[in-house]
């Protein structure tokens, strides 16, 4: 059998798994007046204690270290759970939003004032095309005409 110990703000509840009998409690340094099954502990420091409760040749023992704040807020598992999916979702929408926008950006030129090529990045002209290696123009289809298709 366990104690049941219940927290609230400062306020510390401890119930005795003895359910008979007058139930004499013990906390370190202090003897507890009451013979109830559960003993309370108002404004309690966060101090680590002993704890027992007694009913005739039954004993139990606990050491009772709660820590306790005043203006602390309690959130069930639902309220924890609805926190994180709602940051997971604006996260994500962030994220989408940045990706899309990045994206338009890229092929945009800059169109800053003070804006000119720098070192590498100038542009260079075309090379001069090699005459062996000119294009078949108009008119001198002539020096090609001996180059026929061959059969294999």
């Amino acid at each position: 059998e366990e104690f049941l110990v219940e927290i609230s703000g400062t306020t510390v509840t401890i119930t005795c798994p003895l359910t008979e009998g007058s139930i004499v409690w013990g906390l370190t340094g202090t003897k507890p007046a009451g013979d109830e099954g559960k003993y309370v502990i108002e404004n309690h420091d966060s101090s680590p204690a002993n704890v027992s409760c007694s009913s005739g040749d039954k004993k139990y023992e606990m050491y009772l270290n709660a820590r306790v704040c005043a203006n602390c807020e309690e959130l069930d598992a639902l309220a924890v759970t609805g926190i994180i999916t709602a940051d997971l979702l604006i996260t994500f929408g962030v994220l989408i939003l940045v990706y899309y926008f990045s994206k338009d950006r890229k092929g945009r030129a800059s169109t800053s004032a003070g804006s000119r090529p720098r070192g590498q990045k100038m542009q260079r002209p075309p090379p001069v095309p090699n005459p062996d290696y000119e294009p078949i123009r108009k008119g001198q289809r002539e020096v090609y005409a001996g180059l026929e298709p061959r059969g294999f």
